[in-house]
């Protein structure tokens, strides 16, 4: 099928197959509405992008350089209030490697109108509605993948477009909105308060950018236990097509967005996630099997299908960049590749929205923010030795001020994503610093935010040593000691993580492969994997 045969069969089921926005793929929102249609089609990106990430630039470096390079759009890497720090480097100097992976839901083209429908919607803000993390491991041996159902509740900063210069104010929304807030540079900022991991670069993808790099692949091979027709049925309209035998099959085109697309015939919104992973990881497989580096043709067409189909984050904006980026990510092998969906509960305010899911979520983060595996087939070395330690420069900063001339915050954000804030705990912690000494320490009664992990924070290098004498008489570590444009002067943000008691009692370090149940893990070398068919949906 060539790339006009697939804008055509989109065009053409525009016209007369059920449509996402009919209610075949409406997602968690009540009545299928048209803005969820759009928003759960768009879920189709996640199974190409990593795969564009890990071969499909690789060697492209080398083919009509220039061309490549004119083709890759770039942007702002961050364009909203972000806290996040880079990791400190371990004992070999190394550091790990974040990139998030964005699906754009926009109809901003004609072809996108075509594939994804909705030209009503031509005009709308894009929604970000797949968004993925890839952790590389600082020793380049594993990475992670964790991804966010696009209908997760969570803060979303204060965000400037790059491109219009309009501000938007920080809000508590649906992740996926936050593409619509200052494009990919507000979505990365976002992920980084949520997570606490500084994220290195962003790439989007749109859906002719999905189609192009389908194409280009030749197919990927999925499975299903049952046979499978995702179509309407007595009182449930919609249905992505979908229409398989038992067994394996090599989907492609219009086929394979439908397999990515496929809600009803799986059961539910998680076990889409499931199939879309099942089908990075084969496409992962079939990336590597095939012979790209001394097939000019084949690698030809890889290079400028991802180059057409990216748009980067402005530091990796060529096509060296995302060579050497690949090259990387390309020496991990496929049994340590593994990908999870974070844990979440549903929101008790939208029963069609989720939030993190508290301790496990966290859980997550952490294995994220300290460098462990999500695997635990490294051995002795599978921890990040340098996590939690501070760096030299730390260890070196100047001497502090007397403790009763340091003037000190504290600021309550011990507010979570499924628990409200303990009143009164900053005036509880400023009075425990004040008996230590600090007696110029007060409450911040500006706002109560909401922060996973206790921090310290400072504005100026002369505040750094000021800001480690408070953390180290609360019991705070040094890692968590950080400098922020956001405070005026030192200020101890107490978070989710410190509800209670006058002593901070810093987390049991996490441990490799000690993923929360509901990660749902799959790891790119889990050929077997077939998906069962919701009875309704057998034929």
């Amino acid at each position: 099928m060539t790339r006009s045969d697939v804008y055509e069969e989109a065009a053409a089921r525009q016209d007369g197959a059920p449509r996402a926005s009919e209610g075949g793929d409406s997602g968690g929102d009540a009545g299928g509405s048209p803005r969820a249609g759009r928003a759960r089609r768009a879920l189709r990106w996640s199974a190409t992008t990593l795969a564009v990430l890990i071969l499909g630039t690789a060697g492209a470096g080398y083919l009509y350089y220039d061309h490549l390079n004119d083709n890759l759009v770039k942007g702002e890497r961050s364009s909203g209030d972000s806290k996040a720090e880079r990791s400190a480097p371990n004992a070999a100097g190394q550091t790990p490697l974040n990139i998030l992976l964005i699906g754009s839901d926009s109809r901003a083209s004609d072809a996108n109108v075509a594939l994804g429908g909705g030209k009503a919607n031509r005009g709308n803000p894009p929604l970000g509605d797949v968004q993925m993390l890839i952790h590389l491991a600082a020793d380049r041996k594993s990475a992670a993948v964790v991804s966010i159902p696009r209908d997760t509740r969570v803060d979303i900063p204060r965000c400037t477009d790059p491109e219009t210069g309009t501000t938007y104010p920080a809000t508590n929304d649906i992740i996926n909105t936050s593409l619509g807030r200052g494009g990919p540079g507000c979505t990365l900022a976002t992920w980084e308060n949520l997570t606490g991991v500084y994220v290195d670069h962003w790439m989007t993808i749109d859906f002719a950018g999905v189609v192009r790099m389908a194409d280009a692949v030749g197919g990927v091979e999925v499975c299903v236990r049952q046979n499978v027709w995702d179509r309407p049925l007595p009182g449930v309209p919609g249905g992505s097509g979908l229409k398989l035998r038992a067994g394996k099959t090599k989907v492609q085109g219009v086929q394979a967005l439908q397999w990515l697309r496929t809600r009803h015939a799986w059961g539910s919104d998680i076990l889409r996630t499931r199939a879309q992973r099942m089908y990075m990881n084969s496409m992962i497989r079939t990336l590597r099997g095939q012979n790209v580096f001394t097939d000019t043709g084949r690698l030809t067409d890889l290079a400028e299908a991802a180059t057409k189909s990216l748009q980067v984050s402005e530091e990796i904006g060529s096509v060296k960049k995302l060579y050497d980026l690949g090259m990387q990510l390309k020496t991990v092998p496929p049994d340590r590749i593994t990908m999870t969906t974070l844990p979440t509960v549903p929101d008790p305010q939208n029963a069609n929205h989720l939030l993190p899911a508290g301790d496990d979520a966290e859980k997550v983060w952490a294995l994220l923010r300290d460098d462990v595996p999500f695997d635990d087939k490294g051995g002795k070395g599978a921890k990040n030795k340098t996590a939690g330690k501070a760096s030299r420069e730390e260890r070196t900063a100047d001497p502090s001020a007397p403790d009763d001339e340091i003037g000190v915050l504290v600021r309550n954000a011990t507010r979570s994503a499924t628990e409200g804030p303990v009143s009164g705990r900053a005036s509880t912690i400023a009075g425990e610093l004040a008996a230590q000494g600090f007696t110029r320490a007060a409450p911040d009664t500006s706002a109560a935010g909401a922060e996973e992990r206790t921090v310290v924070r400072y504005p100026t290098d002369d505040l750094k040593g000021d800001a480690q004498r408070v953390a180290k008489s609360l019991g705070i570590p040094v890692s968590s000691v950080r400098r922020s444009a956001d405070v005026s002067g030192v200020t101890v943000v107490v978070g989710a993580d410190w509800r209670e008691g006058d002593t901070y009692k810093e987390p049991e370090p996490p441990q490799a492969g000690d993923l929360p149940e509901d990660a749902d893990a799959l790891t790119a070398a889990e050929k077997g994997a077939c998906m069962d068919v919701y009875a309704p949906y057998r034929w």
